[in-house]
Formats: C-alpha cells, structure tokens, sequence
C-alpha cells in the first residue's frame, strides 16, 4: 500500500468511529470501500466533500473506491438528524441528480485506473425489480424492529414522529452494504457520523445473511468554530456547480475562513502533505494578517473543484474589489462574475445610444444616474482626483464613450478606495 489509510485520516482529523478490526482490513490486503450519496439535487455542495475525500484518500492508499448514488434511497429520504420528512421526488427527478453527481465526482476519483478504478453505482438498479413482498421475506425478518429502534437517528425522532417509509430508510442502505459485499466484495462503508447507525445496520445483515464480516468508518460531521452551520451561506449552499455558486464565490467562502477553521479545513478538504500544512501553519503564526492558511485552502479546492483558470480569475475578482486590480482585469471578467464581485454595490442602468453620442462622466454620474446628487459634487470629486472609470483615474473633463463599455456590458465608476458604482448599459 502507498500510505496507512487510518494514519493519513487520524492525522487529518478525518476519524470519528471505526469498528474493530477496520484498520487490520485495510492494512492486510486491498479493500473495496463505499460511500452513498443521496440524489436530492443536481448539484453536490462543499458538505459532501469530506465523504468525497474519504474515497480520494482510500483510493491513493491503494485501496478501491465506490461511490454508490442513491437512486432508490434518494426517493425515500434518509431521516438522520432530521426535523422532518423530507419532499420526495419523482424517478425522473432523482435520474437527472444522478447524471449530473456523477459527471462531479470524476473530478475528484480515476475511474480509469486497472488495479483499483473508482466506479460510480446507482442503487436504483438493483432495487427497482424488488417486490417489496419478497424484500421484507428476506431482509426484513434478519433485523429487528428493537434493533432498529436503538438507533440514534430514529430515536430523535419519535417524539415528532416518523412514517414508516423513513423508519425503513436503514433497511435499504444495509441492504446496499449487503449488495456490495455479494457483488464488488465491498468490506467497509465510509460516511459522516450521522450514519454510524445505518452503515451497522449494514454490518450486521453481512454477518446474519453472509457469516461475513465487514466494516465501518465515520468522519466527524463538520462545523465552524462560531458554531455556525459548515458550508451555508446567507445564500444558502455552496454548490460545487458554477451555475448554482459561481467560482468567485465559491473561492470566497474558503478565503473568509477563520483562522481556527481553516486550519482544520486544510486538512480535510486539500491534498497538501503534513509537512506542507505544518510549514504554512508556522509561516501563518508569524504573519496571520497575511492569511497564508486561508490562501492555500482557497487556492488548492477551487483548483480541483473548478480549474486553474477559475481561480486566477477569482483572485483577480478580488484585487479588483479591494483597490488593486487593473482594466485589463476588469474586462477579463464575465458579466455574471463582475455581478458577483460588485454584488450590492448601488447599480444605474443607461442606454448604449447614449454612450454612443459620447457623453461627460459629470453628466453619466450626475444627471443620467444621479449616482452623485449634484454636478458639483462630481467635479469635487474629480478635481480631488479621487473618481476612477474601470481602475483608470478620471480627470475633470474625462468623456465616456462606447469604448469605456466592458466585455460584460458595464461601466464601473469608483469613489476613493471602496465605493463602487455599476452603470448597466443596455
């Protein structure tokens, strides 16, 4: 084996239970692993990535990865740690998550690879033929309903109440261990904590149906040091689809991490070697105000998420936030990442054909947008050399003209260090 799969993850904080035995599996021979994701959008958010890196890190030590997305499971609904039961979708629905998990997943997994390929399963293919009659003949009568009933996740919520289709949800994903293990010789399940109880559900029908014995890991499920929950924003998810967070956002998320947190997040979601993340731990402690931390962090996932090309687009987005940045920049970006950068900056709209006679930047900011009150205002400004059109210093008698307009059909006009307005030109 490359690496000791337990070490590399004890070290990086990426263990929270592990059932006896485990790591003598993966010690003595190569072992097929599995993590289950539920279809329940188009779109995996930064909260899958820890079981994600699991799989990354089991299949560097040499061992086998499978990533079994629920395309049964995902039409019930797992109830670990929920309030409430949650909407249930469509076959046609869970079909178009499915397609689209999997085209994300071969960023991170090589499915190519002859010794040990990742492959990627759907569980709907070998529970859509299973009548439910036969289903509770051969699996139900191996698992108790105490036994089900000693579980945390059911436990938590029986005071609010739960259907019986959720009661059954462990039924399934046991099942899915048991199916694995009869057909990819599957001998541990990986997941966050709040699937302990369902992963040994699982353990338990291989050792009651099989006489085999198969194991369990489990990662701490993920919070930041506020308490706050990990990976939601006031805009809610962070989604690994560009459509859904752009890359610039995305890139801010983990540039805006805590020291505390980043610290731990360097560790569970980037590549970097021990030695490397001591060694920025260290230079970080002697200059915190640098962020080091959080610039790796940033730099290392929105590289392997996106591309090498999103994230220098990102950083320059930044730059040109924060005072820096040049036109050449500016005009490097598209319309939806400029909107993301400027998001909540006062914005004007103004018609091209204005812009096409050519017209005084006093007039543009005071009249036509009255992004300034008076035309005495603005002149103050200017006379103070204090207004920038895209980055570039305005002087008083500065004329705007269709060749001020950006690649994404916008004038940025700049007050001082941090007052930005965005004329719309349409």
């Amino acid at each position: 084996m490359k690496t000791n799969l337990v070490e590399e993850l004890r070290w990086r904080g990426m263990i929270h239970d592990m059932m006896p035995g485990t790591e003598e599996q993966l010690s003595k021979e190569m072992t097929t692993a599995y993590v289950g994701i539920d279809p329940t959008a188009d779109s995996l958010h930064i909260g899958h990535l820890v079981s994600i890196m699991l799989l990354k890190h089991l299949q560097m030590a040499g061992h086998r990865p499978l990533a079994v997305v629920g395309g049964a499971t995902g039409m019930i609904g797992d109830p670990s740690f929920k309030a409430q039961e949650r909407k249930l979708l469509t076959v046609e629905e869970v079909q178009h998550n499915v397609d689209c998990i999997k085209r994300q997943l071969s960023k991170f997994l090589d499915f190519d690879c002859p010794k040990n390929g990742a492959q990627v399963l759907n569980n709907y293919d070998w529970m859509k033929d299973y009548l439910f009659l036969d289903f509770i003949r051969d699996v139900g009568k191996h698992i108790t309903v105490n036994y089900m009933m000693t579980k945390d996740s059911v436990k938590k919520r029986m005071e609010t109440g739960i259907s019986f289709t959720e009661f059954s949800y462990q039924l399934l994903q046991g099942y899915d261990f048991l199916t694995l293990y009869r057909t990819h010789g599957c001998k541990l399940q990986m997941g966050g904590s709040d699937q302990w109880g369902n992963i040994t559900t699982g353990t338990e029908l291989i050792r009651r149906m099989e006489g085999g014995e198969a194991f369990a890991l489990t990662c701490p499920l993920i919070t930041k040091a506020d308490g706050t929950k990990f990976g939601k924003t006031e805009g809610g998810n962070v989604w690994l689809d560009p459509e859904k967070t752009s890359p610039y956002k995305f890139y801010q998320f983990w540039l805006n991490c805590s020291d505390v947190d980043s610290a731990r997040y360097i560790r569970i979601f980037t590549l970097l070697n021990r030695e490397e993340i001591e060694d920025l731990e260290k230079r970080h402690a002697e200059a915190p105000e640098q962020r080091l931390l959080q610039k790796a962090l940033a730099k290392d996932i929105t590289c392997r998420v996106h591309s090498e090309k999103d994230y220098q687009t990102a950083v320059s987005a930044s730059e040109l936030l924060f005072g820096k940045g040049t036109t050449e920049q500016l005009n490097a970006l598209d319309r939806e990442t400029l909107l993301s950068v400027f998001e909540g900056v006062p914005q004007y709209t103004i018609a091209r054909s204005v812009i096409e006679e050519g017209i005084s930047l006093v007039d543009l900011a005071a009249v036509q947008t009255q992004m300034f009150e008076s035309k005495g205002a603005i002149r103050r400004e200017l006379k103070q050399n204090s207004i920038s059109l895209n980055k570039v210093k305005a002087g008083e008698d500065r004329i705007v003209t269709v060749d001020d307009i950006l690649a994404s059909g916008c004038i940025l006009v700049q007050k001082g260090k941090k007052n930005y307005y965005l004329v719309n030109v349409i």
